[in-house]
């Protein structure tokens, strides 16, 4: 790439960036730390990708996903999922009107820009299920017509890693069709202490102010594919990816015995979509190999599914991601 298309890609990235800061300061006026929860969530809007969250309850998840759509200005839906739930709840049906003696179709919760799924393990499969075309296609299908979903649309969904009792696994291929999956941490104690004095108060906090339109996140999106990435850093990303399915070609011949599948070739597309978006955060023009280690955790850690020897030895797909990751040299 020569420097005078370095320049002109710096140029559009800096105009692009202006309104990472200001959804910052204002997601900061609600939700006190939670950083690297925030940041994910960037990095899933402007790659295009959705985001699972896990963490015990009480930890901001649904109120920082709130506050980034008022933030953005777009149509936000929490959907609670519980076992009694349907796929119509969620998508919407056919409904029968007798005066016109015909069938009109009522949308569900889904045809909003951001749609969080609040403990989308507490589900079963069939409603899970109905996400995935929603997710994958980004159109929704009512009787014999498919509606296409509007840009910005984003899954956000929520677990609980504790809580097992009456929770359903989510499907693999679901799973695999959320870019990250973070784990949200409990604040550090300063943290909290400020968690304390800003809302322990009768009175409510004061509602987010829209700071970003949605077509300047669109707009932000199409500077991505214009970063610049090195075939190094490419190459980097396949070995990771490759190390998960064939740990033992990269010398970690004890992991094969405890991964029992690898990542997917969406985890490769993602990986490389996220580190642009990491770039992009960090007002970058380039891709470096420190972008993609940053995000590999979170793009892999749901994609790698430990064999029953690991599960016996209580070897978590974290535990295993970094050795994969210590395996792979890093250009």
């Amino acid at each position: 790439m020569s420097s005078f298309d370095l320049s002109a890609v710096n140029e559009r990235l800096r105009t692009q960036y202006a309104f990472v800061d200001d959804l910052r300061d204002e997601i900061g006026r609600v939700v006190v730390g939670q950083q690297y929860m925030v940041d994910r969530l960037l990095i899933g809007l402007l790659a295009r990708g959705h985001v699972l969250l896990e963490g015990v309850p009480g930890l901001a998840k649904t109120l920082t996903v709130s506050a980034l759509a008022q933030a953005i200005g777009t149509s936000f839906q929490r959907i609670q999922f519980t076992p009694d739930l349907l796929p119509a709840d969620l998508l919407g049906t056919l409904i029968y009107n007798q005066k016109e003696a015909d069938f009109s179709i009522k949308k569900g919760p889904i045809f909003a820009n951001l749609v969080l799924a609040d403990e989308i393990n507490r589900a079963p499969a069939k409603v899970q299920s109905a996400l995935l075309e929603a997710m994958q296609e980004r159109q929704v299908t009512i009787s014999d017509t498919s509606f296409p979903l509007e840009e910005p649309f984003l899954v956000l969904a929520t677990q609980n890693p504790i809580e097992q009792e009456g929770t359903y696994p989510l499907p693999e291929a679901q799973v695999d069709r959320f870019m990250l999956k973070i784990v949200v941490t409990y604040p550090s104690r300063d943290e909290e202490l400020e968690i304390m004095r800003r809302m322990a108060r009768t009175q409510p906090v004061p509602p987010v102010q829209q700071v970003v339109t949605p077509s300047q996140i669109l707009s932000a999106r199409t500077v991505l594919n214009e970063l610049y990435i090195d075939e190094r850093v490419e190459q980097y990303i396949v070995d990771l990816v490759m190390a998960t399915r064939s740990p033992a070609t990269y010398g970690a011949d004890t992991l094969t015995r405890l991964i029992s599948y690898g990542a997917s070739p969406r985890a490769t597309i993602n990986m490389n979509l996220a580190a642009r978006a990491h770039a992009f955060l960090l007002k970058r023009a380039y891709v470096t190999p420190e972008d993609v280690r940053s995000i590999a955790p979170d793009v892999l850690r749901h994609r790698i599914v430990p064999s029953y020897e690991a599960e016996a030895e209580e070897i978590t797909s974290d535990d295993l991601l970094k050795e994969v990751m210590e395996s792979v040299e890093v250009p």
